[in-house]
């Protein structure tokens, strides 16, 4: 009886993955790629070979300053992520001692996410609008003499509905490299004279690398996809790449959208290859 070559099941083995990933990410890449090369007008797309979808994708200043936005949410929003996901994950690994309480703990971080993201995402105007809770409690103490303009309907509504939103993202990559740290090295550290910064440094951050990288690809592809957040807590005053693709694909623009997509994705690319360089 024959036997197969081992090469050759390994290519059996892993040839349903590939199909789907070819019809279900490389195919619709490969429209989009083509498709952003097509002329447009008010009337429709026309096959065609061209470069001003991309021309004027890199010499409008509008949209240049939506990928400058998107990179200034990207960067406060992983900021502020990774320092509530370290803390909290920190807390959770070496300040609770019980391990049916540090399970307990860290799935009462999950609650939020019993509910719809837009459920979560408005339940922030009645306590940021000008008459919401927090004005109203700030001018009860007589803290503000009239109500804060800035917490709704502007840049800060939307960096804090991003981290409310997406902040277990961080925290569940973190804990789960946190929790894997053995504690007989922390002794050892210790027992040496280690500071409890100089463990930190040397010891913790360095094993928890691959969660932070982790949490960070995630943190970072659901904030330059989006267009839907932004939009509503902005009050349309603001805007990022998603929404302003979100526009062009709303006014039949399919050229343009797909050459933003193209950048979008070749950005988002570099950034998650320059996050995999500080791990293995």
């Amino acid at each position: 009886m024959a036997t197969l070559d081992p090469r050759g099941v390994s290519w059996l083995q892993i040839t349903p993955l590939v199909v789907i990933l070819a019809a279900f990410l490389l195919l619709p890449l490969a429209v989009i790629i083509v498709v952003s090369f097509w002329d447009y007008s008010v009337r429709g797309m026309y096959p065609d070979f061209i470069w001003q979808n991309y021309i004027d994708l890199f010499t409008t200043p509008t949209t240049l300053s939506l990928y400058q936005r998107t990179l200034k949410f990207t960067f406060l929003v992983w900021m502020f992520s990774l320092m509530i996901g370290f803390t909290v994950s920190y807390f959770l690994t070496f300040c609770v001692s019980s391990t049916t309480w540090r399970m307990a703990l860290f799935l009462l971080c999950t609650i939020p996410f019993w509910t719809s993201n837009v459920i979560r995402m408005i339940a922030w105007i009645p306590f940021l609008g000008r008459n919401g809770v927090i004005n109203q409690g700030l001018m009860g103490m007589g803290l503000v003499d009239e109500p804060l303009e800035f917490l709704l309907f502007s840049e800060f509504a939307v960096i804090l509905t991003y981290v409310h939103l997406y902040t277990l993202f961080m925290i569940v990559p973190i804990f789960n490299a946190m929790s894997k740290i053995d504690m007989d090295i922390i002794e050892a550290a210790r027992d040496a004279g280690a500071t409890g910064f100089q463990i930190l440094r040397e010891i913790i951050v360095p094993l928890t690398l691959n969660g932070i990288a982790l949490g960070s690809i995630f943190i970072v592809t659901l904030v330059m996809g989006d267009f839907y957040i932004v939009r509503v807590m902005s009050g349309s005053q603001s805007g990022t790449v998603g929404s302003g693709m979100a526009y062009e694909i709303g006014g039949l623009q399919y050229p343009a959208a797909a050459a933003n997509a193209v950048i979008l994705v070749i950005v988002v690319v570099i950034i998650v290859s320059a996050i995999l360089r500080f791990v293995d």
